[in-house]
């Protein structure tokens, strides 16, 4: 049996290949640049690319792990569908259970509950790792987090336990016709997460509030991750791409809420950000 592994040196996807090497899985890893994937030995590495779906080779695979792309979703799940692939995991978004994905991540999972195959979604909400971009330079470079939003509470995850909840997915049963929401296991703020990263690296982090405004072009500036979604995540668009403001983001207020982890699907409990920023301080120092 072979898993094929799209975004598979992703922030998830790659975590993902290493759960299947280590469960002795023989894993089949799609990337679009193969020569610099750095993936583990005993992994095939082959360049695809999910926007080109003729590029996607699914022979002989059993099992996929689908990096969401909604506008050839239909056609890969096609392509994998007639190569023999039965089973399919989707990284999706908690987005779609809020009802506030109509047309990135839901699509995707549509394609794959109509295309006859056993289907699990995997929703995770905000992700950890997202400050590796949008704050890593700016700690890396003055030991200063400029965020306008530095008390507002959210559960972020770690990538790891999304990865843990795909890949039990994948290689075990009982998880068909399910979506699992993903969540950190507490609330936390911004400022206390750059505190969780001060500690991490052994150095203060000053935090410098700014406006929602002043964030955007910051991000602009920034580039890569942080200019791509400088709009959605300070809240001046909405996953539709449809104008909004930042009003939504400074008033939200989760109060007690428990929101679902990855421990009902695999026993432990979830990842702290303190654990996070443990994991990722190389990258703030």
């Amino acid at each position: 049996m072979t898993t094929v592994v799209t975004g598979a040196t992703g922030g998830v996807g790659r975590h993902v290949v290493d759960r299947l090497v280590a469960a002795g899985e023989p894993v089949r890893a799609v990337t679009r640049r193969p020569d610099t994937a750095g993936l583990p030995d005993g992994v095939t590495v082959v360049a695809g690319d999910l926007a080109e779906p003729a590029t996607l080779d699914f022979d002989g695979a059993d099992r996929l792990y689908l990096f969401p792309v909604a506008a050839t979703a239909g056609e890969v799940v096609a392509r994998a569908r007639a190569a023999g692939v039965q089973r399919i995991v989707v990284l999706s978004s908690g987005a779609v259970t809020a009802g506030l994905d109509p047309s990135f991540h839901l699509p995707v999972e549509q394609a794959v509950e109509r295309s006859g195959a056993e289907w699990t979604h995997v929703r995770p909400g905000e992700f950890m790792l997202n400050l590796v971009w949008l704050w890593g330079p700016s700690i890396r470079a003055g030991r200063v987090v400029r965020e306008p939003f530095p008390d507002v509470e959210w559960c972020p995850v770690h990538e790891q336990d999304i990865a843990d909840v795909a890949a039990a997915a994948l290689l075990d049963d009982g998880h068909a016709g399910r979506a699992y929401d993903l969540n950190g296991p507490g609330l936390i703020s911004r400022r206390d997460q750059a505190r969780a990263i001060a500690a991490a690296i052994g150095e203060e982090v000053r935090l410098e509030m700014v406006t929602p405004h002043q964030a955007r072009e910051l991000y602009r500036e920034q580039g890569g991750f942080a200019a791509d979604n400088a709009d959605f995540l300070l809240g001046f668009e909405d996953y539709a791409g449809n104008a909004a403001t930042p009003d939504s983001i400074e008033a939200l207020d989760l109060g007690a809420l428990a929101l679902p982890t990855a421990e009902a699907v695999t026993g432990r409990p979830a990842r702290t950000f303190a654990e996070w920023a443990h994991d990722h301080a190389a990258d703030f120092r």
